[in-house]
C-alpha cells in the first residue's frame, strides 16, 4: 500500500430482502471516474419464500449498471422496460430526468428450490449537461460483450472501453468496467491498457499490493491514473471499475445523484408527492428515508 491507494472493506447495508457489502462511496474518496456507488449483493441462499423484492422506487441524474454472476433478476421501469436479467448479461437504466423501477426474483424461480443471488449494482453519475436527459433503459446479453482470453487469463468488457476493445454498451462519459478470472498466479498488466482513476475489486481469490493481500470483499482504489500491474493468487475473479473523473463534484441523496444540492431536495419532495412516472401494473410504493444530503 502506497499513500497514492485507498483500501476499503465492504460495509454491511440492509437493503430489505438481504444486506449488501457496500464499497462506494467511502469518506476518503466519493467517486473513482464516474462511478459513485457500488453494491455487492450476497452471495445469498435465497428461495422458499424468501425472495429479492424490492418495490418500486426512484433515480435521478445516473445510471444503474445491474452484473450478476450467479441467479436472476426480473428488471421493470417507468420507460416500459421489462427484462430478466441472467449472470453475465448487462442491465443499464439511465434515469436522466426522472425515472422508477422494481427489481423482483422471476415467477419461475419462486420454488421450493432454493437458489444463489450474487451479482453488483453499479450507480455511474450523468455529466451535469445530461442530468436531465430522457430515461433509457439498454440491455446487453452475456454474448455480445468482448470477451477474450490471454493464457488462461479470461477478460470480459462489461462496459467502456479497455485493452483496444470497445462495449456495446451505450455510455455517457469516458469509463470501463473489466471482469477478469485467472486460474493461475500471474501478473496482470494494466498500464496503458485503461485510462482514468481505477478501484479494484476483488470477488473471489486475492491480490498482492506492495506485500499485502487484498482479499475477496475487499476493494483498492488508486488515486493516481498510473496504476501499473495487478499480481493475482490462483483462482482470482476481480472487477475493475473506473474512467476519467466528470470533474465536478456530485451530491448523493437516497437514489438520487446531481450536481446540484438543491435539485436533489425538490427531487425529494416530488417522489414524497408522487410525482414520478410509475412502473406500469405497479401499485408499491418506497417511502422516502430518514437520511441526509451526502
Amino acid at each position: 500500500m502506497t499513500n497514492n491507494q485507498i483500501l476499503v472493506d465492504e460495509k454491511p447495508a440492509d437493503i430489505g430482502q438481504f444486506t449488501v457489502g457496500r464499497l462506494l462511496p467511502v469518506r476518503k474518496k466519493r467517486q473513482v471516474g464516474p462511478f459513485t456507488f457500488i453494491d455487492h449483493m450476497g452471495p445469498a441462499t435465497l428461495g422458499k419464500g424468501i425472495y429479492m423484492d424490492v418495490d418500486q422506487h426512484p433515480h435521478t441524474g445516473l445510471s444503474t449498471l445491474t452484473y450478476l454472476f450467479e441467479g436472476e433478476v426480473a428488471h421493470k421501469d417507468s420507460t416500459g422496460a421489462n427484462q430478466i436479467i441472467t449472470p453475465g448479461d448487462v442491465g443499464f437504466m439511465t434515469s436522466g430526468k426522472a425515472v422508477t423501477h422494481t427489481e423482483r426474483t422471476p415467477k419461475h424461480l419462486r420454488t421450493e428450490t432454493e437458489f444463489t443471488m450474487h451479482g453488483y449494482q453499479v450507480w455511474v453519475a450523468l455529466p451535469k449537461e445530461l442530468e436531465e436527459i430522457e430515461p433509457n433503459f439498454q440491455f446487453i446479453p452475456k454474448e455480445d460483450l468482448p470477451i477474450w482470453e490471454e493464457g488462461n487469463t479470461k477478460y470480459t468488457l462489461v462496459a467502456g472501453e479497455g485493452y483496444g476493445r470497445k462495449s456495446p454498451l451505450n455510455v455517457y462519459s469516458p469509463l470501463f468496467m473489466l471482469k477478469i478470472e485467472s486460474p493461475e498466479e500471474k501478473t496482470i498488466k494494466i498500464n496503458g491498457e485503461l485510462e482514468g482513476e481505477i478501484a479494484i475489486v476483488v470477488v473471489t481469490g486475492s491480490v498482492l499490493e506492495k506485500n499485502q493481500e487484498i482479499k475477496a470483499g475487499q476493494m483498492l482504489i488508486s488515486k493516481t491514473e498510473n496504476h501499473c500491474d495487478i499480481h493475482v493468487k490462483a483462482n482470482t475473479q476481480l472487477l475493475l471499475f473506473g474512467g476519467k473523473p466528470l470533474g465536478r463534484e456530485h451530491y448523493l441523496l437516497w437514489n438520487f445523484v446531481s450536481s446540484d444540492r438543491e435539485k436533489l431536495k425538490q427531487q425529494k419532495q416530488d417522489w414524497m408527492d408522487k410525482k414520478f412516472p410509475k412502473v406500469p401494473g405497479d401499485d408499491t410504493y418506497i417511502p422516502f428515508p430518514e437520511m441526509r444530503l451526502k
